[in-house]
């Protein structure tokens, strides 16, 4: 860890020679905003955001953490030559820390490493996939009554992708995560879900998985927190659902109608090409990368 630290302070030191720096979230996590505002302080950077980062800080559970710290990454965002955030809820708070220039930019994907689903293969058994980690599983166990009660209904899979997860009476395939094999299992189940809380840390999330799905021509059913209320087109390219009774039967509608999740499918990745590829955001970012550059 002190290896990594002084890794960092040595590339800022160095990085005067550039004519801007871009950086994810923060350069020194859990140290004083003052000692990397000093080091940056010739430096014109960008600072980049796909989390709420800064409620590690301002909602951790310990009150010195707050007090100390809880105003670190306002204090970076507002000396910032340009704060781009991948979502309204993080360009408000940068906004709110007074940064020069803000600019949200959302997550996206490349199309070319998502193929979109053949709509001709027909799977033996219909499944649900969730992509996650041990850490956010937790948003999978809320809608657990729901799976139950569909399973007793329908017969399907619950593919679960970097986690491990256990329903009784559902058929759950835990898989382990995978940047080699992540697309061709989202490629090869039927629907993606993502639900959540609902929570300042989700208000923050920028809907990566769901952008996923949907590359992949997967109808989804998401919360509807946050940005995924901008993604998810209610009954267009997939649904929200706001309650457990929502998730069993928009879950039941999809898993029982073929046509419909193909439908779905194709205006999801049809959203996804216009508004959440690499494609098409990669050239927006360079035009701000020149802009801010030139413009110190």
């Amino acid at each position: 860890m002190i290896k990594k630290y002084y890794n960092s302070i040595l590339i800022l030191y160095y990085s005067k020679q550039f004519d801007i720096i871009l950086i994810e979230k923060e350069a020194l996590p859990w140290l004083p905003a003052s000692l990397e505002l000093e080091l940056l302080k010739d430096i014109p950077y960008i600072l980049d955001y796909d989390d709420a980062w800064f409620h590690n800080y301002d909602m951790h559970r310990l009150k010195l953490v707050r007090r100390l710290l809880g105003s670190r990454l306002d204090k970076l965002m507002a000396k910032a030559t340009l704060v781009i955030a991948g979502n309204r809820y993080l360009a408000q708070r940068a906004k709110l820390a007074e940064a020069l220039w803000v600019e949200i930019l959302p997550t996206v994907i490349d199309l070319e490493r998502y193929p979109q689903k053949n709509p001709k293969t027909k799977p033996d058994i219909v499944s649900i996939i969730w992509i996650g980690s041990p850490s956010t599983v937790k948003y999978l166990e809320t809608i657990k009554e729901p799976l139950q009660q569909l399973a007793k209904k329908i017969e399907y899979k619950l593919r679960v992708i970097g986690a491990e997860f256990n329903l009784p009476d559902v058929q759950v395939e835990c898989l382990p995560w995978s940047e080699a094999t992540e697309v061709e299992n989202i490629v090869n189940a039927d629907i993606g879900i993502m639900p959540l809380l609902d929570s300042p840390w989700e208000q923050g999330k920028c809907g990566y998985k769901l952008i996923q799905y949907m590359a992949c021509s997967l109808p989804v059913i998401a919360s509807p927190i946050g940005v995924n209320n901008e993604i998810v087109e209610d009954g267009i390219n997939g649904y929200l659902a706001n309650n457990a009774l929502q998730w069993l039967e928009q879950l039941e509608s999809l898993l029982l109608d073929a046509n419909l999740r193909q439908q779905m499918g194709l205006k999801g990745r049809e959203k996804v090409e216009q508004n959440y590829s690499l494609q098409v955001t990669a050239p927006k970012l360079a035009i701000l990368l020149k802009e801010a550059a030139l413009g110190n």
